[in-house]
């Protein structure tokens, strides 16, 4: 399942392709029926909030967005669901995004027939995009856009999130810490991955409960997700490592499918077995200790963590307030990758 920094990087390709322009509308599978209604419609905006997608779309472009005639289509990828672009030269800067490996089609893009699976067909002046396998594609008005708002947490990559939302929720669980990142009412956008790591920069033990952390700390974890997932909607890449630790046991375990991410074929990009702490890395040992890194069930997903790093609850580590971004910038390593054929699936 694709990270909220990935639907953030989704809502910006669709903004540059049709951003302001009449476009054709059609659900060539026949399951989104509403696509109809939308036909000729210009699309005015697309936003994302956590893993959310809101696709705004008005009249005509006379009408500004938010306007109550307002209609938003509502996408959310789940595990399966993937966008496929195809266009001229420089249309969308990604193939495909989501969780499916399909490379984009080649050929006449105004030829190109779409799959039977596809939900949704985009379709402007300079190109399409076709939408597979979603968990949920539907039409909402201004007030269920505000709803789905209303009930997510906030969204570090968001310039209208509040911090202290996060904050209050967690401090108010009993619920351990690792199982509140993943729930989207607490805070929108962090998956399996990010949620593995941040917690290890923290040095905090997944299991401990919310109601046990100081709000400094949970301000930590926030302060420390900003800059990590705004670097992964600018790459379409998560790099958590700090440069002095990234050829330290430089391994990882990836399933037969493995964890792709944007430009895995550049060669100034951070390598995948060089960008986490603990994520996919059970028995090999911590960079930082030498302890075998472990993993386990938490709520249904596999958490990975190193025992003897995160068993301080009490305090941060000093080093995660250095931004991996920083030194990217010092070092000239946040050149944008390549783009590539996918996004990172797992999260």
């Amino acid at each position: 399942m694709p990270e909220g920094h990935t639907v953030h990087r989704l809502a910006a390709a669709l903004r540059a392709g049709f951003g302001s322009q009449a476009v054709r509308t059609s659900s060539p599978q026949g399951r989104f029926s509403d696509a109809a209604e939308l036909d000729g419609w210009v699309l005015a905006d697309a936003e994302a909030v956590g893993k959310q997608l809101l696709i705004a779309f008005t009249p005509d472009a006379s009408v500004a967005p938010g306007d109550p005639v307002t209609r938003y289509v509502r996408v959310h990828l789940g595990l399966y669901g993937s966008w496929t672009f195809a266009g001229e030269e420089g249309f969308a800067p990604a193939h495909a995004i989501g969780a499916p490996r399909v490379q984009g089609p080649e050929g006449d893009w105004r030829r190109l027939v779409p799959r039977p699976t596809t939900r949704l067909r985009i379709q402007g002046s300079q190109g399409l995009a076709d939408l597979t396998g979603p968990t949920a594609c539907e039409v909402l008005d201004g007030a269920g856009r505000r709803r789905v708002l209303d009930r997510l947490g906030p969204d570090p990559l968001r310039a209208d999130a509040d911090p202290e939302r996060f904050v209050e929720r967690v401090r108010a669980s009993r619920t351990a810490i690792g199982v509140l990142l993943m729930n989207q009412d607490v805070i929108a956008g962090v998956g399996n991955i990010y949620r593995a790591e941040i917690l290890f920069r923290a040095r905090l033990d997944p299991a401990v409960p919310g109601r046990d952390l100081t709000a400094g700390m949970v301000r930590g974890i926030w302060e420390d997700l900003v800059p990590l997932m705004r670097y992964g909607a600018r790459t379409g890449r998560i790099v958590t490592t700090q440069p002095e630790h990234r050829r330290l046991e430089a391994r990882i375990l990836e399933r037969s499918r493995g964890t792709l991410q944007n430009g895995d074929g550049d060669p100034a990009a951070v390598p995948r077995e060089e960008s986490f702490y603990v994520y996919h890395r059970q028995t090999l040992p911590c960079r930082l200790c030498g302890t075998a890194i472990r993993s386990g069930d938490m709520a249904a997903r596999t958490v990975f963590w190193c025992p003897r790093c995160q068993s301080v609850r009490s305090r941060r580590a000093r080093w995660t307030l250095e931004h991996p971004a920083a030194a990217w910038a010092e070092s000239g390593e946040h050149r944008e990758p390549a783009a590539a054929t996918s996004e990172e699936s797992d999260g």
